[in-house]
């Protein structure tokens, strides 16, 4: 919020700027002009000015849509950065659709990206076509975790009506993910997950790591009070936001009064995760218990009976979250799942847009030295007005798909001038740069005092251009947000990293290659 009141601050100072020259600038000239026209006929007087004056316009219109479609980029991307930055809760419907189908479209771009592979390429639409199907087909899942023998297959056999998922009363028998609809609802499916902590767990934990993220609704069964292990994973479903209903299966192992304890110490470890209403007492499988019976003649006999298993608890709160919510968490979590798509895909292109913008960097840097090594005149206007290195920012925009709004061109215009002349302690004038540099160069390295004239001026040019190469790099990777250090502290980093001993004499020794035919006559 900050930096779009001091965007909008400097725009706003920008264009007073602007219209004072104009109204200073402007009425002089054309009361000059009307001097050396008064003695015209008036048509042609009349004609003259309307020329002018449409003139004028156009180009006041040219200028004004200029600026306003600066503005409106950056306007854009500031709510689409403080849009992102919300949890689903804190955003409307329409907002979270709004953001899931852009999502969407920036994956699809990233895949279509010329740098990356096939094979990545394959990757990144397979994940994306997950995420449609879900947003297609509007299923909601609701998936279980639960540690060793909790009886988190059981339960949820229970729910389906049937032994669709695996049990063994060992543990340990979910060893990936399983799936089936939900007879309770034909929009829900019920997933199982393998156990919290079972043999192999690194591959169990990647797994349950993935339903959880891609579950609409969750179920954590618990067989007594938390463990660590169930107690992290809740919190961590809390910070995303899952709805989650704790269910408390083995019902039968406790005396009711005990059971009351044992819920409520779960509620007050809970509170800000679950909602008391989602915690929940349930008994999946059938039991047996001897009982005393007595009879009418008062003779006692021993009998066992069966106790029928219990999930109606469970099942009416599922149903209910379902009807009453399902939409709403539906919609969360593809938008959770939209930005992790997003990111994934960044990651997946991240190496492959990086090559592609330093081999920019390597060609715009090895140009402007050229260029500068041929040159018969010191190095005019070495930063800011050096259309190469201008040139070279642009094109590293494009690589990471960062449109250069006010806030880049402003960035760009300070970083091409103020940051070296800080760093050197010189003043702006060229010559003065290319004295500073070749000076630290001379200083640093002993070879370089055998560079000619054109050569060293070349190689100035081309550490410069590299150099801010640098900076652009990363300051378009993190999308054109300024670090936390501060641009001037980048700035000083990137030229520190540059200018120590190796990689200078690493540079000179490419830059001698590069350049050895670049001399001027």
């Amino acid at each position: 919020m900050h930096s779009r009141s001091f965007t909008s601050g400097l725009f706003l100072l920008i264009a007073l700027a602007a219209l004072g020259v104009v109204l200073v600038w402007i009425p002089p000239q054309i009361v000059a002009q009307y001097e050396q026209v008064k003695n015209w006929e008036p048509v042609w007087v009349y004609g003259y000015f309307g020329i002018i004056g449409t003139g004028v316009a156009i180009l006041l219109g040219i200028v004004g849509y200029f600026f306003y479609s600066l503005w409106s980029a950056t306007r854009k991307k500031t709510e689409q950065r403080e849009r992102q930055a919300k949890n689903p809760s804190e955003l409307s419907s329409s907002e979270k659709q709004k953001e899931v189908a852009e999502n969407l479209a920036a994956t699809e771009e990233l895949r279509q990206d010329a740098a990356i592979s096939d094979d990545v390429k394959r990757e990144l639409a397979q994940l994306k076509g997950r995420v449609e199907e879900k947003q297609e087909s509007q299923r909601l899942e609701i998936v279980a975790f639960g540690t060793v023998s909790s009886g988190k297959s059981s339960l949820l056999n229970a729910l389906a009506g049937r032994d669709a998922f695996q049990t063994d009363p060992r543990g340990g028998t979910t060893i990936q993910r399983q799936e089936i609809p939900w007879p309770g609802s034909d929009k829900v499916s019920l997933v199982d997950t393998p156990g919290l902590g079972e043999v192999d767990g690194a591959e169990h934990v990647a797994v349950a790591a993935d339903s959880a993220r891609d579950a609409d609704i969750v179920l954590m069964v618990v067989d007594g009070p938390l463990r660590e292990s169930e107690f992290r994973l809740l919190s961590r479903l809390g910070e995303m936001e899952k709805r989650v209903i704790v269910c408390l299966n083995k019902a039968d192992w406790y005396e009711p009064e005990d059971q009351a304890k044992l819920l409520g110490q779960i509620a007050g470890q809970v509170q800000e995760i679950v909602q008391s209403q989602n915690l929940v007492a349930v008994r999946a499988q059938s039991v047996t218990r001897q009982r005393t019976r007595v009879l009418a003649g008062g003779e006692e006999i021993e009998e066992t009976v069966t106790e029928p298993a219990d999930i109606a608890p469970l099942a009416k709160r599922m149903l209910e979250v379902v009807r009453r919510d399902g939409r709403d968490l539906l919609l969360a979590n593809l938008l959770l799942r939209s930005r992790g798509l997003v990111e994934e895909s960044r990651r997946r292109v991240q190496e492959a847009l990086d090559k592609r913008a330093w081999e920019i960097v390597d060609r715009y840097t090895w140009g402007a030295g050229a260029a500068a090594a041929i040159s018969p005149l010191p190095v005019i206007d070495l930063i800011a007005g050096s259309a190469i290195t201008a040139k070279m920012v642009v094109d590293l925009a494009k690589v990471y798909r960062q449109p250069i709004d006010i806030n880049s061109a402003i960035t760009l215009l300070a970083q091409l001038g103020k940051n070296l002349v800080a760093i050197l302690g010189v003043n702006l004038a060229a010559p003065a740069i290319v004295t500073a540099v070749a000076s630290l160069l001379k200083g640093t390295l002993p070879i370089a005092g055998q560079i000619a004239g054109g050569a060293l001026q070349g190689i100035v040019q081309a550490l410069v251009t590299r150099w801010i190469g640098g900076i652009f790099v990363e300051y378009f990777k993190t999308e054109m947000q300024l670090p936390s250090e501060g641009l001037s502290n980048l700035a000083r980093r990137e030229w520190q990293k540059l200018t120590s001993p190796a990689e200078l004499l690493k540079f000179v020794q490419e830059a001698r290659e590069k350049l050895k035919g670049e001399r001027p006559e």
